[in-house]
């Protein structure tokens, strides 16, 4: 069927589709097949940035709130090993707190000692109560043999006796249980003040390790920028910043990689096998080679704009002093050989 043919048998909404159909899909094809052309080449914008990077905070301080204090930081691009002190700060308040949270401590182990000390002298107490009752108790039980020569009145005297030291040792038993369970729940509460207040030292005492930040690994520092006397810069000493704030990045400057956006009519180009000439902004008389490593399978576009891109990423092929993070490069994307295909 010719084309003035499928005009006529359509709706008039329908025409322009399928004219605008045969139009563009041929010439999208043509783009793709011209971008992947080994003589074709793009021209693109994009930043450096870190294959392996780790960003550093300011710590979060468990049990109080409020800014912290900055008291060191080291300098920007320099080189730090594992274990290296990146940046510290100010531990005064903390150790008062570390103080208060040890004298409470001592304070409450001394009370559990000395209560416990006390119980066990009332527990010698009533065992030698306990011990002279039931001497009494066998005192009566002797007298009350003496019955068949004594008066009704004096046998009687020593039967109430009899009766009242059995009922004497009996209840110093039963009470003597009972105070061994309430002085046993008095040394369980101490003992639990106690042990909270532990956690209360070792809170304190993790928050002081804390405020010294550690390298997690080998690499380069880049100073984040924060929000300070009204602009954006790199934190200083002095300032006071907040918890979970971003402080810096740690990177390892042996492999660095490229970002940047193809617009969606170059798309073809993204595949294996594509290299790149890398130029830095900052640097023009320098030059970088790099090798396509991914990108994303759907062009997307920003709010408010039609214009598509891929994001893709290009692997630089060396490591270089020049190259640090957020640095703007303009890149010239050249797709595979022709035989690579």
């Amino acid at each position: 069927m010719r084309g003035h043919e499928i005009a006529k048998r359509f709706p008039r909404f329908v025409r322009p589709y399928l004219i605008m159909r045969r139009i563009a899909l041929p010439a999208l094809f043509c783009a793709i097949a011209l971008a992947q052309n080994s003589g074709h080449k793009v021209r693109a914008t994009g930043v450096i940035r870190a294959v392996h990077s780790v960003l550093v905070q300011v710590p979060r301080i468990e049990g109080q709130g409020g800014q912290l204090t900055l008291a060191t930081l080291i300098d920007n691009g320099a080189t730090v090993h594992e274990g290296d002190s990146v940046a510290s700060f100010d531990r005064t308040n903390q150790i008062r707190l570390l103080l208060e949270a040890q004298s409470k401590f001592d304070d409450l182990s001394h009370q559990v000692e000395q209560k416990q000390a006390e119980h066990n002298s009332n527990v010698e107490k009533r065992s030698s109560d306990l011990l002279g009752a039931e001497a009494d108790l066998k005192k009566a039980e002797i007298e009350i043999r003496k019955g068949p020569i004594l008066s009704d009145i004096d046998k009687q005297k020593n039967e109430v006796k009899l009766k009242d030291a059995q009922e004497h040792v009996a209840s110093l038993k039963r009470s003597s249980a009972f105070h061994d369970q309430a002085e046993q729940a008095e040394i369980k509460i101490l003992e639990l003040q106690r042990d909270r207040q532990q956690v209360a030292v070792d809170r304190e005492q993790s928050n002081m390790t804390k405020l010294a930040v550690k390298a997690p690994w080998n690499g380069m520092v880049a100073l984040e920028n924060v929000w300070r006397n009204n602009s954006m810069g790199h934190a200083q000493e002095g300032d006071q910043l907040w918890p979970g704030q971003a402080l810096l990045r740690l990177f390892d400057p042996t492999e660095m990689e490229v970002e940047t956006d193809v617009g969606e009519p170059d798309g073809g180009i993204l595949v294996p096998g594509a290299t790149a000439v890398v130029h830095l902004d900052a640097f023009p008389d320098v030059t970088f080679g790099a090798h396509f490593t991914n990108s994303n399978p759907v062009a997307t576009s920003p709010l408010g704009t039609s214009v598509k891109t891929f994001s893709a990423s290009f692997r630089l092929d060396r490591s270089d002093p020049h190259l640090l993070p957020d640095l703007s490069v303009a890149l010239d994307i050249t797709g595979p050989p022709e035989g690579s295909r």
